[in-house]
């Protein structure tokens, strides 16, 4: 596993938009801000040419001009780490455009973002094996005052922390719109996570894996696919094993059900030690399942731990996380803590 530099005091952060840009409200306000919140920290911004566009179905432009984007910003000198604009729907077409071999050849370069961004997060490890973080997207450095979580993603890019920790309260309904582009997270809701191992509850948990995962509706989406090597990257670190982090966005309890399914028959939860799943963000109960249900029935069977309804994905905060790296995780009802190691 490839792990990138330090962003360093008074380096370059680029920002590509392989998925949205930051082209409507709330989104364009809160990554003006967070622009000049980073140049006001002693950074230099480099916004690439699809930042503030929407000029695409589902991403920022055609996914040609994306993947040259993202291609020219990851192997450029010009920054030291990326950030991605946004979130979306089809970053996913992107993909045949990437130069592969290219990427593996290239120094590393920390890429973080979420959601779609699983696509190159996810896929920088298993085809590139090169560490990213899996972690918030521009705009959201735009809020005011910075939430813990946006602070440990720093610290991360920046080399001070290897350890983050679960925060407490999370957001049920946020206050952010076209008016409010600038809210903080509206935090009414009190962390209940649930530890269990073989499907039944514990009062904690322990373990020890290779990070790797993202969006469940992107991983499903990829799984079969010529871009799908997770199977033989949980076969490669076999030794470490696997610590599967999954959240869900669009995804309803029945899709997220499936999607465990279709991981499981593709061999993809071979080799693993334990699951992180965050809250989903479209996980209403349905016909008798909930959104744990939904997990466990796959999960359950591994007869691991599972820690459910983490601070992961679409219901923040969330807490950053090193795809590919070394983590011990432990974890009760109120509280997770993943330690990250740099490990080759």
């Amino acid at each position: 596993m490839r792990y990138p530099r330090s962003l360093p005091a008074g380096g370059t952060i680029g920002f590509p938009a392989p998925s949205f840009g930051c082209a409507t409200e709330p989104y364009s306000t809160a990554f003006d801000q967070s622009v000049r919140n980073w140049e006001s920290m002693g950074y230099r911004t480099l916004p690439g040419p699809n930042a503030r566009l929407a000029q695409g179905v589902g991403i920022s432009n055609t996914p040609e001009k994306c993947a040259q984007e993202l291609m020219d910003m990851y192997i450029s000198r010009e920054s030291d780490c990326l950030i991605s604009c946004g979130g979306g729907e089809l970053m996913c077409e992107i993909l045949p455009f990437l130069d592969v071999e290219k990427l593996r050849q290239a120094d590393p370069k920390w890429f973080m973002g979420y959601s779609d961004n699983t696509n190159f997060t996810f896929l920088l490890a298993t085809l590139a094996d090169t560490a990213s973080v899996y972690g918030p997207c521009a705009a959201s450095f735009g809020m005011e005052p910075w939430h813990e979580s946006l602070r440990d993603a720093y610290e991360i890019l920046t080399g001070r922390r290897r350890t983050v920790s679960s925060y407490g309260l999370w957001e049920k309904d946020s206050l952010k719109d076209e008016e409010h582009p600038l809210a903080p997270y509206n935090l009414t809701e009190k962390l209940a996570m649930q530890c269990s191992v073989g499907g039944q509850p514990v009062g904690d948990v322990r373990f020890r894996g290779r990070l790797l995962g993202g969006c469940l509706d992107v991983l499903a989406n990829l799984a079969g696919t010529r871009f799908d090597r997770a199977a033989e990257f949980a076969e490669w670190y076999r030794e470490d094993g696997i610590i599967w982090f999954l959240e869900a966005c669009d995804l309803n309890v029945f899709g997220i059900r499936r999607a465990m399914w279709q991981l499981e028959q593709a061999g993809w939860f071979r080799h693993v030690r334990g699951f992180l799943v965050g809250r989903a963000a479209n996980g209403e109960p349905m016909m008798d399942l909930d959104a744990r249900g939904a997990v466990l029935e796959v999960a359950g069977r591994k007869n691991v731990p599972v820690v459910l309804d983490a601070d992961l994905g679409h219901r923040p905060p969330m807490m950053p996380l090193v795809v590919g790296s070394l983590a011990e995780v432990e974890a009760h009802e109120t509280h997770l803590t993943v330690k990250m190691q740099f490990l080759p």
